[in-house]
């Protein structure tokens, strides 16, 4: 866009949408003084929506450029309460081409290709200089670990680079929002707490991709199943809870775990426990883990249909269920 002031002069009082706003940074600047002079002449809101990849100098920029005339929304995949087939979210993911996609084969194709295009077209325009074969390799070890606590020297060694440049890596995917990095609980509890966070890729079907699972089947037979399912799930319940509520997971030294602690401002503390199985239990260690932090709600979801009591205090909700709940909640 060779002068954006003149272009966009055109379309005064008029919504003006702007597509892979990363590749144009330097248009920031133009905004502004566009943005300042209508709202001069009384135009304060719905001037321009700005869509793009997100990274952290975007929206540093964006956030010096802009500050008070710019709002932030997150827009992520499909999540478990806008699908309408949770198996089918599971193994696809939420990214609407692969979700819709006519047969398993095609949603496969194309999340492949937005593997690759990240890697080649989108991380290098971010600025980052990775080799693509390097951060396929390391995005591939995550998916293997999904779920579990980060060890930054494991994935070290198997790339052979220090510590410092493994945080570096997994800080860029999470300033993409691929990946999501999952902070151990830290209230004051009077015990031994896991400090490593947990890390899981955020949309489902980019995991089973990265490891060349393309069907129901070997999805079910594979070790990653349980982690997948559970990223899926965490995902969900965080991307419909209300704004303001701090998510993370609580592990002891002794075994006391939930996979999801949500404290939920004006709400309370819901501590959630996910199960594939379709007939959960509560173990003693999630009992003590609810017990720790003070839960005010325990869940274990599920991919069954029914909502019943499990005892103790403890409800078995509908993972579709436990994603509505928490979406109410924003009103």
């Amino acid at each position: 866009m060779a002068d954006p002031e003149a272009y966009l002069a055109d379309f005064d009082g008029q919504l003006v949408i702007l597509d892979e706003i990363q590749r144009l940074p330097d248009l920031f600047q133009n905004l502004r003084g566009i943005i300042d002079e209508r709202r001069r002449a009384g135009q304060s809101t719905a001037q321009f929506l700005l869509l793009g990849s997100a990274s952290m100098d975007l929206l540093r920029q964006s956030s010096e450029s802009l500050a008070g005339r710019i709002a932030y929304l997150e827009l992520g995949p499909f999540d478990a309460l806008e699908a309408d087939d949770i198996e089918r979210l599971w193994l696809r993911g939420g990214f609407p081409d692969s979700y819709l996609a006519s047969s398993g084969r095609s949603s496969a194709r194309w999340r492949r290709d937005l593997i690759r295009t990240y890697l080649e077209r989108d991380i290098p325009q971010l600025g980052p200089r990775i080799p693509a074969e390097t951060l396929r390799r390391f995005w591939t070890m995550l998916a293997y670990a999904q779920g579990g606590l980060l060890n930054a020297s494991v994935f070290a060694r198997s790339l052979g680079v220090d510590s410092k440049t493994v945080a570096t890596y997994l800080d860029l995917l999470v300033d993409l929002l691929l990946v999501r990095r999952l902070e151990p609980w830290s209230g004051n509890a009077k015990k031994r707490l896991m400090k490593s966070p947990k890390v899981y890729i955020r949309d489902s079907g980019l995991t089973h991709s990265l490891l060349q699972i393309e069907d129901r089947e070997t999805l079910l037979g594979h070790p990653v199943a349980g982690g997948s399912w559970e990223g899926m799930v965490i995902e969900s319940a965080i991307m419909a809870a209300p704004d303001g509520t701090q998510a993370s997971f609580y592990r002891t030294s002794a075994g006391a775990e939930c996979d999801l602690v949500l404290e939920i401002p004006g709400v309370g503390t819901w501590a959630i426990e996910v199960k594939r199985s379709t007939a959960p239990k509560a173990g003693k260690g999630f009992w003590i883990a609810a017990d720790d932090v003070k839960a005010d709600c325990r869940i274990i979801a599920y991919p069954g249909s029914d909502r019943y009591s499990g005892g103790d205090d403890i409800e078995i909700i509908p993972v579709v269920a436990l994603t509505s709940a928490l979406a109410a909640l924003r009103n």
